[in-house]
């Protein structure tokens, strides 16, 4: 059987952490956060929160990381913690609704932002949001040196894009009619703490994927000192960018007009350029280009994991003879989110429907160290220091946030239940084929 090979870098790794963060939901979520929010400084508040959070969990997930360097990443650590039942669920759940759920929001989106120069009927839009995925994924196929320079050009495109938008709302500051409420103290919203939770559905939408770089572990150089520097380099920075474009919608935006508005980073250029609405979906076209190229290259290392173990086809163990790239299972990723394009919903119900499930599995993912730790007879090449205070706070956050969205959004909630109680006779079935 043909092997992965590394040849990943620290730099390309890097990247690919902050590109699986930086999609779409920046552009878009933030309004969503004052809405359910409705307080300036709050908002600032829970992104900088979800921000520290992403870095607790990005370094707990380094150590764990720098222990197993091999592919499939949060696959492992929860098999290696819990058995194959577990780590086979989150597989399950990446298939079906985490990773392919994104993949759809995204093409989804993409499309409605081309849509912008280019009007398309309902079933062209489809149509061409397929063909991004199927394109993205024959590029991914085509090894992971292609992927990492798509993946580097991309998001350095879209770290310039937000950079120009944070320029443009810091340079005309001065000219708009209205402030910030800075005071955490004052006009102190209702349901103050259930608004956070509800909050963060944006913020761990935006802020998600820099795990992403532990899939990819088996392709890297030095995995066990790459793996967790390019988690802590991409949280840092995603966290920073993230405050600071934030910053720029609430400087042009008024607070009502921000809370109300659908694409709050086209309406805050807008404020300023007559032309700044065709400006922005350039800049979130590009973003989300390169994000849906970053997924459909990462999550299909679990799904080849998992066919390793014989928990999963068979087939999806195989890697191209000539790209050696787990090709197969690229292809079974996009073909689920074909059909999840085809049975499309709402942007905001898609991404409660996907965090929720994500957020779940990290936590979980998290609560591995624990455990990891007692078994290891030798000492990680990463180190987490300050344990167990890092992975208890992530799991505190995380933990309160899926017992908050389980409560208030039940259907979105429930839908990931009844996918993921499905895994469990997929589960033995693959077992007892193992078995025998």
């Amino acid at each position: 059987m043909s092997k992965l090979k590394r040849q990943l870098t620290l730099s390309g790794l890097t990247m690919i952490a902050i590109g699986s963060c930086i999609g779409s939901g920046i552009f878009i979520t933030p309004a969503d956060s004052l809405a359910r929010l409705p307080h300036q400084g709050w908002v600032l508040f829970v992104w900088a929160l979800g921000g520290v959070v992403a870095y607790l969990g990005a370094l707990t997930f380094s150590e764990l990381g720098s222990r197993f360097p091999g592919a499939g990443g949060v696959y492992v650590y929860i098999k290696e913690a819990y058995g194959p039942l577990p780590a086979f669920l989150y597989g399950w759940i990446i298939l079906l609704i985490v990773n392919t759920g994104a993949l759809a929001a995204l093409a989804y989106a993409l499309v409605d932002y081309l849509n912008f120069f280019f009007p398309l009927a309902g079933s062209l839009k489809t149509g061409l949001a397929i063909v991004i995925i199927i394109l993205l994924t024959i590029i991914n196929v085509l090894g992971v040196k292609t992927s990492q320079f798509v993946a580097t050009l991309f998001t350095s495109l879209k770290l310039l894009a937000i950079f120009f938008i944070i320029l443009v709302g810091f340079w005309y500051a001065g000219t708009a009619d209205h402030s910030i409420n800075w005071k955490l103290t004052g006009d102190v919203p209702e349901g103050l703490l259930s608004g956070m939770l509800l909050a963060f559905v944006g913020v761990f939408w935006s802020t998600g994927g820099w795990h992403h770089a532990t899939y990819l572990a088996g392709e890297t150089i030095e995995p066990q000192k790459n793996v967790p520097k390019a988690m802590m380099y991409g949280t840092i920075t995603v966290t920073v960018t993230y405050l600071l474009v934030i910053l720029s919608f609430m400087l042009l935006v008024p607070m009502q007009e921000m809370a109300q508005s659908e694409r709050i980073a086209g309406d805050a250029l807008q404020s300023v350029f007559t032309w700044g609405g065709r400006i922005v979906s350039i800049m979130i076209s590009i973003s989300i280009f390169g994000t849906i190229a970053i997924y459909t290259m990462s999550a299909p290392r679990i799904y080849f994991a998992m066919a390793e173990d014989k928990l999963f086809f068979k087939f999806l163990a195989q890697t191209h003879p000539k790209y050696k790239t787990p090709h197969y299972a690229m292809i079974l990723q996009s073909t689920w989110a074909i059909i999840l394009i085809l049975l499309w919903g709402s942007f905001i119900r898609i991404i409660t429907f996907v965090t929720f499930m994500d957020i779940l599995f990290m936590a979980i993912a998290a609560s591995t160290i624990f455990i990891i730790r007692k078994k290891a007879k030798e000492a990680a090449p990463f180190k987490l220091k300050w344990y167990p205070w890092i992975p208890l706070s992530y799991l505190t956050v995380t933990v309160a946030f899926v017992l908050n969205t389980a409560w208030n959004l039940r259907a979105e909630s429930l839908a990931g239940i009844v996918i993921l109680l499905a895994g469990f006779p997929c589960y033995w079935w693959f077992y007892n084929k193992k078995q025998q």
